[in-house]
């Protein structure tokens, strides 16, 4: 019986011992976390959209205490969340900046070539797989409507087979940029009005016998705006927001219509 007991015993006491070193260690090098993260977290509406340029709310609240972060990346949250973290963190509340979602892109169904009749699944993610899709240009809106299934507004609906957003319903989370495989949603100041809906980099030639509404990289645009806020970079039209005054020269200088005003239909 003592044969069986003492190592039982010697082994209870081996496991005792660790235990206790284990908990001594558990507590000498413990990770104190700072507890703003926490009080921030609260704050945060745990949408988890990845609109502030994180995986999720708890990665964003860590990044303000640890990275310095900005405290008003938060779109879904607003101004009043903005205004909590600031206060968590000792800062001056600074507003979220208002921007508005705008799809780079007009080859709608009486402007974009079709090569081929699509019949599989209608999303624009198993439409991409098939050659990039129905359409001779590759970089456009495909029209199945990913972004409109994701966005939690009811702001993107699909309009002459390409994606049409609502300004008064977008609150720029970011969801539907994220579901576009073509990358085609881009955001915008609220306070501008003209934007270059094409994304193609091809030239204007191929440009002109695929897409009616595309840019073919001419640079009228360019040359007319006085202000140069506007220029050509690899065969696109690319509007810096920060000098544009929106005078509306560009747009009414191009030759396709690429550059529109955002009250401007499809």
């Amino acid at each position: 019986m003592e044969q069986i007991l003492l190592p039982a015993v010697i082994f209870a006491g081996i496991g005792l011992i660790a235990a206790l070193l284990l908990t001594v260690a558990s507590g000498i090098f413990a990770v104190k976390e700072d507890p703003r993260v926490q009080k921030i977290d609260a704050e945060l509406p745990h949408a988890n959209c990845g609109a502030c340029g994180y995986a999720g709310c708890s990665e964003y609240a860590a990044a303000i205490v640890k990275e310095n972060a900005l405290c008003n990346l938060c779109k879904p949250g607003g101004n009043d969340t903005a205004a909590a973290v600031a206060e968590i963190m000792g800062q001056e509340a600074q507003p979220i900046p208002s921007e508005i979602a705008v799809l780079a892109c007009r080859g709608n169904c009486n402007a974009a070539a079709e090569k081929y009749a699509y019949h599989g699944i209608h999303t624009c993610k198993a439409a991409k797989k098939m050659f990039g899709g129905s359409k001779f240009c590759t970089y456009g809106c495909i029209g199945y409507g990913d972004c409109a299934e994701v966005c939690p507004h009811g702001a993107i609906t699909i309009q002459d087979g390409i994606a049409d957003i609502q300004p008064g319903l977008c609150d720029a989370c970011g969801l539907c940029a994220k579901a576009c495989p073509n990358r085609l949603i881009r955001f915008r100041p609220t306070g501008k009005h003209f934007d270059v809906r094409c994304s193609s980099p091809s030239a204007g030639k191929t440009v002109r016998l695929i897409c009616k509404n595309g840019c073919i990289g001419c640079k009228v645009c360019e040359r007319k705006c006085l202000h140069r806020a506007i220029t050509v970079v690899q065969n696109l039209a690319v509007i810096d927001y920060d000098k544009c005054t929106g005078c509306g020269v560009c747009r009414d200088a191009c030759p396709t219509g690429a550059i529109c005003c955002c009250e401007d239909t499809n």
